[in-house]
């Protein structure tokens, strides 16, 4: 067992780094070799604050020409380390590589080599306080220093990063460098309480194993993974068991003590209060003059709400600069990999994806603006996005499309899925949702930190459960493509105080799907019931994320509840899938169903059974709103 926790730390720290290391997996797939390429050159650049931060630079060998330097800030390590150790693949993609870049790599503030402290999702504070530090000024200080030191340069910078590295390009571009021409924010965290570590108010437990890794200063410059002395070890494959028997959030403290200052953070700020709205970067992105691409995966089960959001309020409060979307069918950084065909969980979507997006648009966009002299006329669409269920690329003018209309369906009676509302004066549908019992978010779980298949799992194992609402729709006469928001709207009781509403939205493939040569042999995707998006609410936030309130007892009462946006064609001879629940377990922590102020320090005796009520009827309709091309 001790060996399967070590696999699933080292799998653990590929997922951290999908711009890294998951490149790096697929070294089969490259021939080129970056030493006999590239000078590698090592530097520790001072910021403003006297703070020195660990930089490797790649420099092209061939000084015939000058090059844009492109560069990435990680929190992950920027090794290999040492002068002859090399990095297998530079820069977001192969074929960026073997065109030629100058490529950058910095440790940030309190990571591996660089000097500092650390803190998660560092505020931003430069622009109201001239004295202060950030990812911004520490960005700032960076290229500054490159453009003057690194020989062979052109004067042009970019930057990229996916997953926590991305969060370091959108606090990058609000550097104001006049050197910094482009911006690419992938998988990027916007607000840690509604990615990652938070969904909708909900803790997402299975992070929890993950806390180390952002909780532990180190003592001194250091080359290793000193937060891995920290990492629990589950002692079984079984999480499910595993966190029932862990039992509430309070008992993590024989694991996690006051040393570990992530916890800590966690489990005292339970709501939306200033600890975590300082840390949100999307009030602070105006000002922005250069180009920005953001890049996302409608699968990717970490950072979805961030380059969503990153992106529309960029757009909104940029609207003169060059900014555009690009949402592909992947999970997290999927989009940096060789592999030849794109696949989620049990679900292909076809080959040559990667390949396409990394040189005709990834790098495109970066040679465009420069090497090119960035006119911004590199014919790039406002969104470049994916159709999961045609499996085919689209370009819009804007996101979402102008000619999308609005559209809903409404849950009726007997499970069916309506156009129109219902005109009963009575309906509802109820069942009991028990803690100690809780819905399992797959049918197979796994040792995994940051679990992702599941974005595209087969939901038949949950439509079966009684405490799993299904809704569904005829089969489909003709295609139906949801496009942008969805919102399901909600009109709910529970007997309890305080309640977990999950919505599912799921595509019913057709018995006779026939599987594909990639479809695992355990799966049969005749009648797969493929989720398609997913959210969940804990209930006391419906009116504020800051000030939670509680349900009053079998009262009829809204919840409001936003998926992330979607584009995806439920295909003729398909159906549309609504589900609905209350656990989501453990991807999610269970809610007690009793109001408590800090579900960190609930008791045993607060979790309670709830008995759930849905209301569908002409004056209480429960509906799925969405948009329609």
């Amino acid at each position: 067992m001790r060996a399967l926790f070590l696999l699933s730390l080292l799998l653990f720290s590929f997922a951290c780094q999908p711009g890294i290391d998951q490149t790096d997996a697929q070294e089969n797939e490259v021939t080129f070799d970056v030493k006999d390429h590239y000078q590698k050159s090592t530097h520790y650049i001072t910021m403003r604050d006297g703070v020195r931060l660990y930089t490797t630079v790649y420099s092209p060998k061939d000084n015939s020409q000058t090059y844009p330097i492109m560069m990435m800030r990680t929190c992950y390590s920027s090794r290999p380390y040492g002068e002859n150790a090399y990095r297998k693949s530079l820069g977001p993609s192969t074929s960026m590589m073997e065109e030629g870049y100058i490529f950058v790599y910095q440790d940030v503030r309190g990571r591996y080599m660089s000097e500092g402290t650390f803190d998660n999702m560092r505020p931003i504070v430069h622009r109201e306080d001239e004295q202060g530090t950030d990812e911004a000024t520490d960005t700032f200080d960076t290229i500054d220093w490159l453009v003057k030191n690194i020989p062979n340069n052109n004067g042009n910078v970019g930057q990229w990063g996916i997953s926590y590295p991305g969060h370091y390009t959108t606090a990058g571009a609000l550097s104001g460098h006049p050197a910094l021409k482009t911006s690419s924010p992938q998988a990027c965290i916007a607000d840690f309480y509604f990615d990652d570590f938070h969904h909708r108010g909900a803790y997402t437990l299975s992070y929890w194993g993950a806390t180390p890794v952002f909780g532990y200063q180190k003592e001194d410059t250091t080359r290793t993974a000193w937060y891995r002395d920290y990492m629990v070890d589950y002692g079984t494959s079984d999480l499910y068991d595993f966190f029932l028997k862990l039992g509430p959030l309070k008992n993590s403290a024989k694991y996690y003590g006051e040393d570990n200052f992530f916890w800590q953070d966690l489990s005292q700020h339970p709501d939306y209060d200033e600890f975590w709205q300082k840390r949100d970067i999307l009030p602070h992105l105006k000002d922005i003059n250069h180009a920005v691409m953001v890049v996302g995966g409608w699968f990717d089960a970490e950072d979805l709400y961030g380059p969503l959001k990153t992106y529309s309020t960029i757009e909104e409060n940029n609207p003169n600069i060059y900014n555009t979307l690009v949402m592909g069918p992947w999970s997290h950084g999927d989009w940096s990999r060789n592999n030849k065909e794109q696949i989620v969980g049990n679900i292909s979507f076809g080959e040559g994806v990667n390949q396409f997006y990394q040189d005709s648009i990834e790098a495109r966009f970066f040679r465009h603006f420069l090497k090119e002299g960035g006119d911004g006329k590199t014919k790039l669409p406002e969104a470049y996005v994916f159709d999961t269920g045609k499996k085919a690329w689209r370009t819009f003018d804007t996101w979402p499309p102008k000619n999308a209309k609005e559209s809903q369906y409404f849950l009726e009676e007997n499970g069916q899925l309506m156009t129109e509302k219902p005109s009963a004066a009575k309906g509802l549908d109820e069942y009991i949702s028990d803690p100690s019992k809780p819905v399992p978010y797959s049918e197979r779980i796994k040792v995994r930190f940051t679990p992702r298949p599941y974005m595209t799992d087969d939901q038949r194992f949950a439509s079966r459960r009684p405490d799993v609402l299904v809704y569904e729709t005829e089969v489909l006469e003709e295609d139906v493509t949801m496009v942008g928001d969805l919102l399901a709207k909600l009109k709910v009781s529970t007997s309890g105080t305080d309640s977990d509403w999950i919505v599912k939205l799921i595509d019913v493939y057709p018995d006779s799907t026939q599987n594909q040569a990639s479809t695992p042999k355990h799966i049969s995707l005749g009648g797969y019931q493929q989720m398609v998006r997913s959210e969940i609410m804990r209930g006391k936030y419906r009116e504020s994320f800051s000030k939670p309130v509680p349900f009053v007892p079998n009262q009829i009462t809204d919840v409001d509840l936003p998926l992330q946006d979607v584009f995806h064609t439920f295909k003729r001879g398909h159906r549309i899938m609504i589900q609905i629940q209350s656990s989501w377990f453990p991807l999610f922590d269970r809610n007690p169903q009793t109001f408590v102020d800090n579900i960190f320090m609930a008791d045993e005796a607060d979790f309670i059974l709830a008995h759930q009520k849905v209301y569908r009827n002409k004056q209480h309709a429960s509906a799925i709103h969405f948009k329609v091309l």
